[in-house]
């Protein structure tokens, strides 16, 4: 036995890595992770396993440096026979999608974050808002978790806004208005107050009437309305006060009518008077002005 034990020993030590396989085990809906990339990375990293010893490799090491990507969740080396090493691939699963200004990236159940790339597209919740490592985007996870396992909510709810801790947006498929959640506590509560005010209060005022439904208060739901009348201070024109007024022009009521018109009926008149006295006086001159009868000479 002795014997046995020693040889086998002597016999893996002199045995080599002679093939890397690499299985991805979630696979079937989103490709974030490939065999190839596996490899690539390993690669990137300086380890190369084929054709080494399988006493000098590590797959502790292994399983470590391939955990830090930020597109895997979780990693499983072995050997098997024939100097074959195994790795079991476990790909990050994105739960929601941040939209933080011109950077986007996915995050797990667990909070891991992979950066968004073209090449790859996952169908989960989209939250816009800045996030840091005080307030993470978990904080929303209980509340986007509940929506996403509520058939009703989950046709509602389209996406979120975070503004700030303490305002954190709904955005229904219901075009028109956004739902002011307040903070992630009690949310259950919550969605409870907006279904009953879609089924009592909306059908009557018109889906339309309100831009903001704000169930953030306990006990209560406020909701204001899209039209609102807004005051505008006109700007001054210091132009304006060297402009004289147009008589003609004016715009007056119909009480203040009569006098404006008299006025310009009575400027009318002085000006035809004076037109008509000068037009008589320029007659008595010309007919002052007439060439007087010659008077008969004597003889």
């Amino acid at each position: 036995m002795i014997l046995g034990i020693l040889w086998a020993r002597d016999k893996g030590r002199d045995e080599v890595c002679t093939e890397v396989k690499v299985q991805v085990i979630n696979d079937d809906s989103t490709h974030f992770v490939t065999p190839e990339g596996v490899i690539e990375e390993l690669e990137r990293k300086h380890v190369i396993v084929k054709g080494k010893p399988v006493w000098q490799i590590n797959v502790e090491d292994i399983e470590r440096l391939l955990e830090e990507s930020q597109y895997i969740e979780g990693v499983e080396c072995m050997f098997e026979n024939g100097g074959r090493l195994k790795i079991q691939v476990e790909q990050i699963v994105p739960v929601m999608r941040i939209f933080d200004g011109d950077h986007s990236y996915y995050v797990n159940k667990d909070g891991k974050r992979m950066t968004a790339v073209s090449t790859f597209h996952a169908d989960v919740p989209i939250v816009e808002g800045h996030f840091t490592q005080n307030y993470s985007p978990m904080r929303l996870w209980p509340m986007i978790k509940y929506v996403e396992e509520d058939s009703t909510l989950k046709a509602l709810v389209t996406m979120y806004f975070m503004r700030d801790s303490n305002n954190i947006f709904v955005v229904p498929s219901i075009h028109g208005h956004v739902v002011n959640m307040g903070n992630c506590d009690g949310f259950e509560g919550k969605f409870k107050k907006l279904k009953l005010f879609y089924e009592k209060v909306m059908p009557v005022k018109g889906w339309m009437h309100y831009d903001t439904i704000s169930v953030k208060w306990d006990h209560q739901v406020v909701a204001t309305k899209r039209d609102k009348t807004v005051e505008v201070e006109q700007e001054y024109n210091p132009e304006e006060d060297e402009q004289a007024d147009n008589v003609q022009t004016m715009r007056v009521s119909d009480d203040s009518r009569a006098p404006v018109n008299k006025m310009v009926k009575e400027s009318k008149g002085a000006r035809e008077s004076k037109n008509l006295e000068q037009s008589k006086s320029s007659g008595d001159l010309a007919k002052g002005q007439e060439k007087p009868p010659e008077k008969k000479g004597t003889p």
